[in-house]
C-alpha cells in the first residue's frame, strides 16, 4: 500500500530530493506537490515558517504535510542571509541573483573566515479528520562549510554552488545527488524526522 504526504513547495527540485531521501527509508511512501493558497511566512526563524507552511498545506488537503524551511547561515554575517536566503537579494531575484550578492558581500573575505552552514528544519502536521490529528513535529539538520570564492557544480540549486562541505574540497553542487543526499541539512533532518513518519503511517 502506498501512502501519500504533501509537500508544501511548489519547487520540483525540493520534490524531487525529498522524494529521494525518504523513498530510500519508506518506500512504501509517496511525496506529492503542494497545489493550494500559499502562507504568508512572517515567522521569525526556520522553525516558524516551516510550521505555518504544513500547516496551511495539511488544513487545505487533508493529508499529512510536510514543509521545510531551510536556508544558508554565514558566520561571519551573524547567521544571515538566515530566514531571508531565498529573496537576499529581493523579492523577485532568483537563485543565481541571491548567490551573487552573497558572494560579493564576502569577496575581500579570506578563505578561513568563510564558515557557513546549511540549516534545514522540516515540520510534519497531521490534519483535522486523521489519526493523531492535530500532532505536530519539527527536526532541524545544520551542514558545516565554508563559501567558495566561485560558483562550481551543476547538481546542485539555490547556494549549492558555493558551499564547499566540511570534509571536501569541492562544492555541492559538484556532489553526487545520492552523496548530497546522505550527509546534506535535509538528510540530517530526516534522520529525526524518519521515526516520526514510521509512527503515523
Amino acid at each position: 500500500m502506498t501512502i501519500e504526504v504533501v509537500l508544501a513547495t511548489h519547487n520540483q527540485h525540493k520534490v524531487g530530493e525529498f522524494q529521494r531521501i525518504l523513498g530510500a527509508a519508506m518506500p512504501e511512501l509517496i511525496v506529492v506537490a503542494y497545489d493550494g493558497p500559499e502562507p504568508v511566512e512572517d515567522g521569525i526563524s526556520f522553525a516558524d515558517n516551516a510550521l505555518i507552511k504544513a500547516r496551511t498545506a495539511a488544513a487545505h488537503t487533508g493529508r499529512i504535510a510536510l514543509a521545510d524551511d531551510s536556508g544558508i547561515s554565514v558566520d561571519l554575517l551573524g547567521g544571515a542571509p538566515g530566514i531571508f536566503s531565498a529573496r537576499w537579494a529581493g523579492p523577485k531575484a532568483g537563485d543565481r541573483a541571491n548567490l551573487e550578492l552573497l558572494l560579493a558581500q564576502l569577496a575581500d573575505i579570506a578563505p578561513e573566515h568563510r564558515a557557513a552552514s546549511f540549516r534545514c528544519t522540516i515540520a510534519l502536521v497531521v490534519p483535522e479528520g486523521l489519526p493523531h490529528a492535530g500532532f505536530e513535529h519539527v527536526s532541524e539538520g545544520i551542514w558545516r562549510g565554508r563559501l567558495a570564492t566561485a560558483p562550481s557544480g551543476e547538481n546542485g540549486f539555490g547556494y549549492d554552488p558555493i558551499f564547499v562541505p566540511e570534509g571536501y574540497d569541492v562544492s555541492a553542487a559538484e556532489l553526487p545527488p545520492e552523496t548530497k543526499n546522505e550527509i546534506s541539512h535535509r538528510a540530517r533532518a530526516f534522520g529525526d524526522l524518519i521515526p516520526t513518519l514510521r509512527t503515523l503511517v
